[in-house]
């Protein structure tokens, strides 16, 4: 930078006006008679101007502003321009046509879509949530997929008050300095030549240093939504493989052992074998212990905090555990008839229709006559007759 408004003072110091040499940025006649000190008064008032230049920040702004209005007031200006208008010409021909407009950076453009599809960035509309929304739907609803639902939307709308946030600070930032320096290069073009092209260049550049830091918000809000979604939506997921007849296999166990609802890991895997059958049945997937762990752990939470509402649920399956008990008691028993062994010598079996009641007969005077010989019971010959 220096170097340049040295070489520019030096190109200065050799213009002529009007038959008249500029020396010291005043249009002056060189003194008669002393050419042998020409140009060590030359070097002189460059020595001066690069130490009024080195001294420029040292200045007040009162100060500042008086130079500013000096030199465009001065009578040289003109030269001054024309001569920085030289300059650049023959310095910015290397430069020329060389910068172009990037294309867009290919992972900003997938982090907004990113964010956009999950409803943290454009019009608040639902987004996210809705998805959310449908998923849980998906999953089937009640009153915990509810309140899951709710508290994800509740997560996905505080990332997103955090994001416009911190993206509003960093567009105030971004535009302030934009503008700071645009002021600056249109102040500056009242003294050097600045092309519009050349002012929207620099803010170009200036929005590409600034993008780093809009990247690195938009990532860490993908971040955090990726997050959210693993720990709500994802565990939904896991929790749809439990079909309607899983879980009234579980819940089944549950109020059948109410008073110490902690199946030990034997009864996990069992269980877990069972929904595992039920379930592949349906959509073809496996329950593990883990699962099934998790599923009691939320079952005995859920219970402790409405009992009242479970109740009722918890007789029902009482009702359904008697009956089914009941079912087995019988088949047991009519399976223990049917596989007992037959009495020795006995050749006779007797069919239901052969051995009726009469309807004036009960089956206490039955038992009566028949142990003490007023009923005639049958007897059995040798050679199986019954007499």
């Amino acid at each position: 930078m220096m170097e340049e408004q040295a070489r520019m003072m030096q190109a200065l110091s050799g213009v002529t006006l009007a038959g008249h040499s500029v020396q010291g940025g005043m249009g002056l006649p060189p003194p008669h008679g002393h050419e042998g000190t020409d140009g060590d008064g030359r070097k002189q008032d460059i020595g001066d101007i690069l130490h009024q230049i080195m001294t420029i920040t040292d200045q007040s702004l009162d100060e500042a502003q008086a130079k500013k209005h000096g030199l465009n007031c001065h009578r040289m200006k003109p030269a001054l321009f024309s001569v920085l208008c030289e300059i650049k010409e023959k310095t910015g021909l290397s430069i020329r046509g060389a910068q172009e407009e990037d294309p867009p950076d290919p992972q900003l453009m997938r982090l907004d879509n990113m964010l956009l599809a999950e409803g943290v960035s454009g019009p608040e509309k639902g987004g996210g949530s809705a998805a959310a929304a449908a998923a849980a739907a998906a999953a089937g609803g009640g009153a915990d997929n509810s309140i899951e639902h709710s508290d994800y939307r509740a997560k996905l709308t505080q990332i997103r008050q955090i994001y416009h946030t911190e993206l509003e600070k960093y567009e105030q930032a971004c535009n302030e300095f934009t503008t700071h320096v645009m002021n600056l290069l249109r102040e500056q073009s009242r003294t050097r030549p600045i092309s519009p092209k050349e002012i929207e260049r620099m803010v170009g550049i200036i929005h590409r240093k600034f993008s780093s830091i809009q990247m690195q918000l938009k990532q860490s809000t993908c971040e955090a939504v990726m997050i959210l979604r693993s720990r709500f939506l994802d565990a939904r997921r896991k929790r749809r493989n439990f079909s309607k007849q899983a879980t009234e296999i579980l819940n089944e166990y549950f109020y059948s052992h109410l008073s110490n609802p902690y199946p030990s890991e034997e009864a996990k895997e069992e269980l877990a074998k069972k929904c595992s059958i039920t379930v592949s049945q349906g959509v073809g997937t496996t329950i593990t212990v883990s699962q099934v762990s998790n599923w009691f752990g939320n079952k005995r939470i859920r219970y402790k905090k409405n009992i009242g509402k479970f109740q009722e649920e918890a007789n029902l399956y009482a009702a359904k555990t008697a009956v089914t008990a009941t079912h087995a008691v019988a088949a047991a028993i009519q399976n223990s008839q049917a596989n007992s062994p037959t009495t020795p010598n006995s050749g006779f079996q007797m069919k239901d229709e052969e051995f009726q009641l009469d309807s004036a007969e009960s089956k206490n005077s039955l038992l009566t006559n028949m142990f003490t010989g007023g009923y005639h019971t049958p007897c059995y010959q040798s050679d199986n007759r019954i007499q």
